[in-house]
């Protein structure tokens, strides 16, 4: 089994800055992106930030220029910076790894950690 454990979230005020962190961790598996979602209450689930193995990012407009997705591949962790964070970034951010396990038979799947909550306020 593979598990995704994120961390950072909170509350901060408009103009301030949050770290997010997730982890992957199990065996025998191979991570081939990862990235960051979010969801506000009443709202879809919207892709934030990815990155895969190879380093290239795709960000949503909304973000650009103000959040940074980075990872460390050999812990399997990806992180997302975020400054000048306004009150319309509030929401629930879940970590997403696109990560194949391998064994008698290799499967692809998408994972999801916990969430964690952002709270910017104005």
């Amino acid at each position: 089994q593979v598990q995704l454990v994120e961390s950072g979230g909170g509350l901060v005020q408009a103009g301030g800055s949050l770290r997010l962190s997730c982890a992957a961790s199990g065996s025998a598996f191979r991570v081939n992106a990862m990235g960051w979602y979010r969801q506000a209450p009443g709202n879809q689930r919207d892709l934030v930030a990815a990155i895969t193995n190879g380093g290239s990012t795709t960000y949503a407009d909304s973000v650009k220029g103000r959040f940074t997705i980075s990872r460390d591949g050999a812990k399997n962790t990806v992180y997302l910076q975020m400054n000048s964070l306004k009150p319309e970034d509030t929401a629930v951010y879940y970590c997403n790894g696109d990560i194949t396990r391998w064994g008698t038979i290799s499967r692809r799947n998408d994972y999801w950690g916990q969430g964690t909550q952002v709270t910017v306020s104005s």
